[in-house]
């Protein structure tokens, strides 16, 4: 084995050196970042040698989703595992950026997750040294896991899963996954159906789990919220970006003509966006939540103030969530779906697809691909009250079925961490 990888981080080395001025070619053409590229690589250390004294837990999200799913495990492992040091990998620039913004104060490193290739990944662990690596959703890296396995490290997939479509492909290659799987140490899946898939994808039943969805394992805010709704109906539009804000006002004023009662929260994810979003306010009468104004002579508030979103979709009725008619990705749709809230979101949810692909099996959720879709969504649940108090009671169902994935993760990693 030892000379096989050898033999391969020569080969490994010998195409990096031809592979490096292509990449940056194509990388410039394309205007796309080059960042990170020679950590990936292994030519240049941007990380700390965190030492052999305290055991490293590694963590990998390869890009904005995944990094954000893995907030509340990584918070209680620093936690629960004080002597432990911990590592954090991303495959891309946003999830680096996010990665730093979440953790920089609790995290002993943050760099980027290497190519797969032997001799990157060698110089990977040689600089990093972790003692447990934990992979989120479908991190299948041949060389990475293997080397893992060479070096007694144990190599756990946590909150996995595989979409239909790559299942297909996967099982296709189901030799060849086979192979990387038996360098797991263990797999858990986000359902049964994941765990069949990644069994008949060649990893082994003996350890294979489910643990449920990490994203699901979010508290309501305990904070008591000083706002007096009334009796109204409301539709709040949380973490909006430049272009949703007139979809959402022009659609609530469609509504308005045979909805007399509806009123709206508009909460845009940037609060320098206000001025320019009272500018299309119209003949709507608004107020500010800064100014403790509330719905007795406004049709709209405005959201003015931070770290009170969350809160608000308690006391709304329907949630529209922002960052989806454009290319963000999409915004957390689970802080108003534990409020039991139905949400709607436009076609743009990459940073969210495994929970909205759960939430859309339900009346939960619905994704609109138009403003006239976004209005028929709303009017739906405006005007049937049996499908609103299913669609209320889907997301009631559908916390209570994913609870307890960030316990599940910690009991397995304290098998490995703690004598």
């Amino acid at each position: 084995m030892d000379i096989i990888f050898f033999i391969l981080d020569i080969f490994s080395i010998l195409f990096l050196v031809v592979f490096t001025p292509i990449y940056f070619l194509i990388r410039k053409l394309s205007k796309k970042s080059t960042q990170g590229f020679f950590t990936k690589a292994g030519f240049e250390k941007h990380t700390k040698n965190i030492g052999t004294t305290q055991k490293t837990i590694m963590f990998h999200g390869v890009s904005v989703g995944e990094v954000i799913a893995l907030e509340n495990l990584i918070k209680l492992s620093y936690e629960t595992f004080k002597d432990c040091k911990i590592l954090i990998t991303t495959g891309t620039k946003t999830g680096q950026d996010i990665a730093k913004k979440k953790y920089s104060e609790i995290a002993d490193t943050i760099t980027y997750f290497p190519f797969d290739f032997p001799f990157s990944v060698r110089q990977f662990f040689k600089n990093n040294r972790p003692d447990l690596i934990l992979m989120a959703e479908t991190e299948l890296w041949p060389f990475f896991a293997a080397y893992a396995k060479k070096k007694n490290i144990p190599l756990l997939l946590i909150n996995g899963r595989i979409s239909d479509d790559s299942f297909k492909t996967y099982k296709y290659f189901g030799w060849f996954f086979k192979h990387i799987l038996s360098c797991y140490t263990g797999i858990y899946t986000q359902s049964e159906d994941d765990k069949e898939k990644f069994i008949k994808i060649g990893a082994s039943s003996n350890k294979t789990e489910v643990m449920k969805n990490l994203k699901f394992d979010i508290k309501k805010n305990p904070t008591p919220l000083n706002f007096d709704k009334g009796e109204e109906k409301i539709l709040i539009a949380g973490s909006t970006h430049k272009g949703e804000d007139e979809i959402v006002l022009e659609t609530f004023k469609n509504l308005r003509y045979d909805f007399p009662y509806l009123k709206l929260i508009l909460a845009p994810r940037h609060l320098d966006r206000i001025s320019s979003i009272i500018d299309l306010m119209g003949d709507f009468k608004y107020g500010k939540r800064s100014n403790n104004d509330n719905f007795k002579e406004n049709d709209v508030i405005l959201l003015d103030t931070l770290g009170e979103l969350s809160r608000m979709y308690s006391i709304a009725d329907i949630a529209f969530i922002g960052g989806s008619f454009n290319n963000t990705g999409g915004h957390n749709p689970l802080e108003a779906v534990i409020y039991s809230k139905p949400v709607i979101s436009g076609p743009s949810v990459k940073n969210f697809k495994d929970i909205y692909a759960l939430l859309c099996k339900t009346n939960a959720a619905k994704i609109v691909n138009s403003k006239k879709e976004f209005e028929e969504a709303l009017r739906k649940l405006l005007s049937d009250k049996e499908f609103y108090k299913k669609a209320s009671n889907d997301s009631t169902n559908i916390f209570e079925s994913q609870k307890g994935a960030k316990d599940f993760v910690i009991s397995k990693m304290k098998n490995f961490l703690l004598d």
